[in-house]
């Protein structure tokens, strides 16, 4: 670059700019993968709900060949008694009632083997241990595939309720028996209710219920007895409550 001329006739040379150099945003680069079929760790969701359905009919075809309803009439294996036969029992208890077993005749059971007491313990445990077993199942093989199908008004209305309010709907469902025992379990693991509240609800909740079976059963050969007569009326008393607010909800329902 030429030089300037400064007016005391000097000459000035001229300082080029200076260049600023920013730098530049690093640019994250891409794994290139090879084309070809995604691999999914787990099967999809309707998958699962055929397993589910599959180990469902399989555990009700198991109980119509064992019948454990014969225990009423033929008593438990003289090979155990004491606490380990309510353990076993109680484990017996929970698988029962995931194959579809009724709760009541179970309950009848424990109490007429066991007595009042321990009758009534095993019973609860296994309760809790079979909707525990139900509960599992139902969230991990079949709630992916059963969410989607929820549009009909009382479907949104019950899943929203076990979702917001599960434990105090788990604990009601459980001390009114108007629905069935493993409709409720599955019913609660398609909703969003957690775990712990499910279970402690459903502990609470059928301590009543089983405890009135319970003595009902250990007071069978005595069906005039106080005891056996309160049981009854423990037994009734809630069913009838639980058919009136059922209705009541019914009326609710379709006035929205």
């Amino acid at each position: 670059m030429p030089d300037a001329t400064t007016r005391s006739g000097g000459t000035a040379t001229a300082v080029p700019p200076l260049v600023v150099l920013r730098p530049t945003p690093a640019v994250p680069l891409t794994p290139v993968t090879p084309a070809g079929p995604a691999v999914r760790a787990w099967p999809s969701a309707y998958l699962r709900l055929g397993l589910l359905l599959t180990l469902l009919a399989a555990a009700a075809s198991a109980v119509l060949v064992f019948d454990p309803q014969r225990l009423l009439t033929e008593g438990w294996p003289p090979q155990l008694g004491g606490f380990a036969a309510a353990g076993v029992f109680a484990l017996a208890y929970g698988l029962c009632t995931v194959a579809f077993v009724p709760r009541p005749l179970l309950n009848l059971a424990a109490g007429a083997l066991f007595g009042s007491a321990l009758g009534l313990t095993s019973a609860l445990a296994g309760t809790v241990l079979g909707a525990g077993l139900a509960f599992g199942l139902g969230r991990a093989l079949g709630q992916d595939a059963l969410r989607p199908l929820l549009r009909g008004r009382w479907l949104k209305a019950a899943d929203g309720q076990l979702s917001r309010h599960g434990f105090r709907s788990m604990l009601a469902a459980r001390l009114f028996p108007g629905v069935p025992f493993w409709a409720a379990n599955y019913c609660a693991a398609v909703s969003r209710m957690r775990t712990l509240p499910f279970l402690l609800a459903t502990a609470l909740g059928s301590i009543p219920n089983t405890a009135a079976y319970a003595v009902a059963g250990a007071r069978a050969s005595t069906p005039t007895s106080p005891a056996f007569l309160i049981a009854l009326a423990v037994i009734g008393l809630p069913a009838l409550a639980g058919t009136v607010l059922a209705w009541r909800k019914r009326h609710h329902l379709r006035a929205r």
